[in-house]
Order: structure tokens, then sequence, then C-alpha cells
């Protein structure tokens, strides 16, 4: 190879990706060398064959291998020992793993320490049944730009419960939790869905989760000390008990079985679903048939009809198996209601009955 072969310390830089700098370093420290060093000026020189090298070299680095351990893994790649070299560098992932997980502890335990300085604790309650309340809760939700509240889910504490509402305009949804711990404070802030969307996985995996007020923030705290900062969205949210007092007062009320409603709304999966309520039972109604359910009649003769994107999400997000359905008149607002581990509301809108 003649020395027209050869570039220069820049040109061999700027292919590689490391600077000039670097190169003379690791040229001393014994890991690259340049094939050719002039005599006369001290100017090193490199071919093609070394940008291979020089690449994997920079991607040791970027892992943040020590010089020791490159050493020795491009001795092993000399030797074509591929089983050492795979050694070397998954030896190092495990330490650099290692060492990101105590990283983490520590900056989550520092996080913490700084955030109960300049937080307020709420309340305290099993993470499981709180991610559960908020799956239930954000599929009342909606993502319109124009009402970001739609987004949000409502939390009210008090020295005994916890209380999330949310609304898509069409329904309004309300779960009620007893926690674990109270603070015996008071509290109602409206929390961002998107956020709660992102933690709530975390939040199902931790055995108890605490919720501390911050400036314009929910602060979750796991039980491993992890924080997730849920943004609030500062506009105003119906209270839900003034919301459920302006209802009219209900005249019937129906106890459907929540399996055999969701079996037959998902069999024929009609735009829209009719209830008829009569002395001698429940009817699901379909455009072109109608299923009988278990329900006792309480002599109420009347049909309603629903979207099936409004009482589906409803019925599926409800607990236990025992729904009772709290209707005024069928052009009225219906309260869905259902209780197991707490109790879950559900206040729908009926539509007009389809065409024939």
């Amino acid at each position: 190879m003649t020395d027209t072969d050869l570039m220069p310390i820049g040109a061999f830089a700027r292919i590689v990706g490391l600077t000039a700098s670097a190169l003379r370093f690791y040229d001393d420290a014994g890991i690259l060398r340049p094939d050719h060093v002039d005599a006369q000026t001290g100017y090193r020189f490199y071919s093609d064959a070394q940008v291979a090298a020089a690449q994997r070299l920079r991607e040791l680095r970027e892992l943040g291998m020590p010089l020791s351990d490159v050493s020795r893994f491009f001795a092993a790649e000399s030797a074509s020992d591929s089983t050492e070299s795979l050694r070397l560098l998954n030896d190092h992932l495990r330490r650099v793993s290692a060492e990101n997980a105590r990283l983490q502890l520590v900056a989550a335990r520092l996080t913490e320490s700084l955030q109960s300085e300049a937080s307020t604790s709420l309340c305290t309650l099993s993470g499981p049944i709180f991610a559960a309340a908020i799956d239930q809760l954000l599929a009342t939700t909606a993502d319109d730009p124009d009402f970001p509240v739609l987004n949000g889910v409502r939390l009210s504490i008090e020295p005994d419960a916890l209380t999330l509402a949310a609304t898509d305009r069409y329904r309004f949804t309300s779960r009620t939790l007893v926690p674990s711990r109270s603070a015996g404070t008071t509290w109602a802030a409206t929390v961002s869905g998107h956020a709660l969307r992102t933690t709530v996985s975390a939040i199902r995996r931790s055995p108890t989760v605490t919720l501390e007020t911050g400036d314009d923030v929910l602060h979750v705290v796991l039980e491993d000390g992890t924080v997730s900062q849920c943004p609030l969205i500062d506009e105003p949210f119906p209270d839900a008990r003034d919301f459920f007092s302006s209802l009219p007062t209900a005249i019937h009320h129906c106890m459907v079985d929540r399996r055999q409603l969701l079996r037959t709304m998902k069999r024929q999966a009609p735009d829209q679903v009719g209830l008829r309520l009569s002395a001698s039972g429940v009817q699901v109604l379909h455009p072109a048939d109608s299923v009988d359910i278990d329900g006792p009649g309480d002599g109420s003769e009347l049909t309603l009809w629903f979207e099936q994107t409004t009482l589906h999400p409803a019925v599926a997000n409800a607990l236990g198996n025992d729904l009772i359905l709290d209707i005024s008149a069928p052009d009225q607002p219906v309260v869905l209601r259902s209780a197991d581990d707490g109790d879950v509301t559900t206040v729908l809108m009926p539509c007009q009955a389809p065409a024939h």
C-alpha cells in the first residue's frame, strides 16, 4: 500500500465518527494504532482496512466499555474468538444494567424525598384496585382538543372516601373507593387522562400507591418509591353530587344480568340496542329480533334504545354481575348502577328508536 492510499487523521476521523484527538488518545493507549506515522512530521495516517475496527471501537466506547476490556475484545476478534468477544460484551452489559438499576433506585429515593417536601399526602390505597378504577373511568373519557377536561378523570378525596368521575358528554361515570389510609384531607382536581393511561400499568403492579398533591400535579407514589407525575387540568368539571341530584327522579328500577346482556350485544353487534321492560321480564332488542334475559319485571311497560357505543362500555366496565337501571322516562338519562368491591354508577342518555 502506498502513502497515497492512506488517509490523514482528520479525514479518517470524519469517516469513522471519532475526533482526531480521540484517535490520538487510542493510539497512545495502544488500542488503535495508525497504519503509518510520518517519521519527520509525526502525522498519523490510516487505511480503509481500519475503518471497521475504528467504528467498532466507537460503539464499544458508546456503551461505556473500559479500555482494558476493549483491548481484550479486539484481541479476541484478532484471534477469531467470537465466543470470548460475546462474553466480554455481555459481561459489560450486565454490569451496565446493574448500575442503571442502582442509579434508578437512588434517583427514586431522591425524587421521593424532594417531592415529599413540596407535596401533601392525600391517601393510600390498593394499587390493583386503583388501576381497575382508572381503567373503568378512562372508558368514559373523550379526546377532544376543544374540551381537554373531557379527557380527564376527576378525583375527589374526603377523609373516608375517594371518588373518581369522568364524562364524554354522553355518559357520566362515577366510582367510589375506600382508602386503606387517609390523611384526613379534602381535595379535588381533574387529572390528565393521558398521564393516567401512561402510568396505570405500573400502578397495577404496585401493592399500594400513595396519592400526593403538588403544584399543578398529582404525585402517584408506588410502593418501591417510584413517583409518577400526572398533570392537572385547570378547567371546570361538574360536581358529581350536584350532577346526580339534578337528575329526574327514577320511577322504574330494572335489574339485569350483566354477562347475559354483554353476550347478547356481542352476538350481533348492532349500532343500536333496545331494552324492553314488561311485567314478565326484560328483553334485549336488536333491529331484527329480540332476546329474553334474566331480570325481574317491576310492572313497567316501556322500551329504551341506546347507541351500542354508549351502552356497551358502561356495561363492560361495571362491577359484579348484577346491574340496576334507574329509569324516569324513555327520553331521559338512565342511571346504571353496580356494586361489588365498591360501586360504579354511569349515567347514559337514550337515543331514538331505529327506523323500521
